[in-house]
């Protein structure tokens, strides 16, 4: 391959990673914020809803739009401070600034009229995924009207810059149904009587949208495609990632394990750099031999040779793997199960366990794994034919692809760990 040549591969693959790494910011899910409501009846003709809002963003937010200064040096000062107590006492001692902001952006209503509001007790304090969360428990009186309930949020919204793309995710046993909703800027409301198929819309999109936004898992994603030499190679390496996500995914989201979202992120940054510098290793190690599969296969191909092997022959043929390929396999599945914790981070749905929440944990897991599968099915058939065009190019873009990645994870992790 000329130098020319050589130059531009490593141009375009450095750039590819360095768009990715401008995408976001350092924290791929750290400067987005969910909001969590559950919403229940109360009295003859009344709704509760129970709002879960991020504690500094809220004081934050607030203040600044009621111009409640004194609303924002106590809530931080408690935030600050850390004093759960002192964080409710601020947010109930400024209740009509802290009110007014959410009922502002917050609205139950009922055949197209709104209901009224009203603050039922105190602020409390909570916590979700290791962060301090205030609950707000309102009553709306729609007992005057009838018909269709519908839920709008406009909560923290991307003009207050202090954060961007807010999901209000709702849970909700009201008029006889029950179910989930996902709300953002571009789907801000949705109706109690939605039929099944926009609640699937909703959690497919919002599956499909964490994983094209989260820089961290797209960068994990492309170390896998570059360092797999064989078809085979990423079709095992995605199944074992998804075998494995799923399941801390599910039982995380389901509230069967609760990991600090401060040990999930560092070790996903760490992840990136791992599984890229495998190649990385590879390529040292072997040079321009780093996509050949070491000889003498695996222990399952050697098991499948020879008349009658049957089955086993088949897995030699078409999915034995030499000795790197499986232990890389294993590390993919260890590290596919941190991050199914950093995807449950996204959706934290923190209510009793029903089919209806098993459902909507599932289609954001299909949301996820449709993303997934359609930038292996771009980029590995493309990468596929450069290797065998040119395996010297091939090599130098999975290595350039690798080395961007590898350095960008462990920038991450150092990050992460400082908690910057």
């Amino acid at each position: 391959m000329s130098e020319r040549v050589r130059r531009a591969v490593i141009c375009i693959a450095a750039a590819l990673i360095g768009f990715l790494g401008a995408v976001q910011p350092a924290f791929a899910h750290g400067f987005s914020s969910t909001a969590y409501v559950h919403v229940t009846a109360a009295d003859e003709g009344h709704v509760r809803t129970s709002l879960k809002l991020e504690y500094d963003l809220f004081v934050i937010s607030a203040a600044d739009a009621e111009h409640d200064d004194d609303l924002f040096r106590t809530g931080n000062g408690a935030f600050d401070a850390g004093d759960t107590t002192a964080q409710a006492a601020a947010l109930n001692a400024h209740k009509k600034s802290a009110v007014a902001y959410v009922t502002q952006r917050f609205s139950v209503t009922a055949a197209g009229k709104a209901c009224a509001p009203e603050q039922v007790g105190d602020f409390t304090m909570d916590r979700q995924e290791g962060v301090p969360y205030t609950v707000l428990l309102l009553d709306w009186d729609c007992q005057e009207l009838a018909g269709d309930h519908r839920v709008r949020s406009g909560l923290f919204p991307d003009s207050e810059t202090y954060v961007r793309g807010t999901k209000t995710i709702v849970t909700y046993d009201l008029d006889g149904r029950s179910g989930s909703a996902a709300l953002d800027a571009a789907h801000p409301s949705f109706s109690i009587d939605q039929p099944w198929y926009a609640w699937f819309w909703e959690f497919f999109r919002l599956g499909a949208e964490h994983l094209l936004t989260g820089t961290d898992h797209i960068l994990f994603l492309l170390a896998l495609i570059a360092g797999s030499r064989r078809l085979r190679e990423i079709v095992l390496a995605a199944t074992s990632f998804t075998l494995a996500h799923s399941v801390t995914f599910m039982l995380a989201a389901l509230g069967a394990v609760d990991v600090p979202s401060r040990l999930v992120e560092p070790v996903i940054a760490l992840s990136i750099a791992v599984v890229a510098g495998w190649h990385l290793w590879r390529i040292r190690q072997r040079g321009s031999h780093a996509s050949d599969l070491d000889p003498g296969a695996s222990a399952w191909g050697a098991a499948g040779s020879g008349p009658g092997s049957g089955g086993r022959g088949f897995l030699r043929d078409h999915v034995a793997l030499d000795r790197a390929g499986w232990l890389r396999l294993a590390v993919v599945f260890c590290f596919g199960l941190v991050h199914g914790l950093g995807f449950a981070g996204a959706l934290g749905i923190d209510q009793a366990w029903s089919w209806t929440l098993l459902g909507s944990l599932l289609v954001f897991n299909v949301g996820i794994e449709v993303v997934q599968l359609s930038i292996i099915a771009v980029v590995f058939p493309l990468l596929a034919l450069l290797r065998r065009r040119s395996p010297t190019a091939g090599l130098w873009v999975t290595g350039t692809v690798s080395a961007g990645v590898a350095l960008m994870g462990l920038v991450w992790f150092l990050q992460r760990v400082g908690g910057g």
